[in-house]
């Protein structure tokens, strides 16, 4: 069962994480930096680390640019941990039954959290106007209070009254071990498809001159690491993108007030 003060403390590092995503950038409000937390408040370090690596995978190279939410994972991490550790669940079932479903679902949250910050940022705009920078300062950390919400409600009603409803669930898929087995099988798919790229990459980097290699820091002893046989595709295709990009030709001006220049008429 899980104690009142781990709810207390898993709800407040869930409201801070989001905050430290958007602003201070410290890698705390990492899937696997959640489970980490998770696993020492519950006293299970092991399964929050295995957890939340997991997640991260999921995450990898998943950015919000432009504003677009992506699945919440840490949130997901946080509650996935939480009851594997306190209702005895196996971590795989723990993530594809618990973790992946309320990382999708809280997807909404941020949405949520999103729309609501937009009523300070109004107002931060009418303090500009107002050169009111003691009312600039105010609601910009105002504005942090839908973002902590959007994390921290969820995660404490999860935890607070969803042991129940989890245990349902558990028992469900226990009861037919199918799902659990289908749900595992889905997972092992897809990491064989990251380690196969990953060995086929590094296998390539493999045949490299020594001195290559070394130059560009990899050495056949990386064939076992997938997550780095991916960023060197990532490189590639970023290289790749950025040469074809400089092959765009830019037309000259045809006369010279077109260039940019100012001439003597013009003042």
């Amino acid at each position: 069962m899980i104690q009142w003060w781990q709810i207390l403390l898993l709800t407040l590092y869930s409201a801070y994480q989001i905050c430290d995503e958007l602003t201070i950038v410290s890698s705390a409000g990492s899937p696997v930096f959640a489970g980490f937390i998770t696993g020492l408040i519950m006293g299970d370090v092991t399964t929050g680390l295995l957890i939340g690596g997991n997640l991260q995978l999921f995450v990898l190279g998943v950015g919000t640019f432009g504003g677009a939410s992506r699945i919440d994972a840490t949130s997901g991490a946080v509650l996935a941990t939480a009851f594997s550790v306190s209702q005895g669940i196996d971590t795989a079932l723990a993530i594809t039954t618990i973790a992946v479903p309320v990382a999708t679902l809280l997807t909404y949250f941020d949405v949520l959290g999103r729309m609501t910050t937009t009523f300070f940022a109004h107002r931060v705009d009418a303090a500009i106007e107002r050169f009111d920078y003691k009312g600039i300062e105010r609601n910009y950390l105002l504005g942090a209070i839908p973002w902590a919400l959007s994390r921290a409600l969820p995660v404490f009603f999860a935890l607070a009254f969803g042991g129940e409803f989890v245990q349902h669930v558990v028992d469900f898929v226990t009861k037919y071990q199918w799902v659990a087995d289908g749900l595992t099988a889905m997972l092992t798919v897809l990491y064989s498809y990251v380690t196969g790229l990953g060995g086929a990459v590094a296998g390539i980097v493999g045949t490299l001159p020594a001195e290559v290699a070394e130059k560009i820091g990899f050495v056949n002893n990386f064939k076992g690491l997938s997550m780095i046989g991916i960023s060197i595709v990532g490189i590639f295709l970023a290289v790749l993108h950025f040469k074809n990009s400089q092959k765009v030709a830019v037309a000259a001006p045809s006369t010279p007030s077109e260039s940019g220049e100012i001439e003597d008429d013009e003042f």
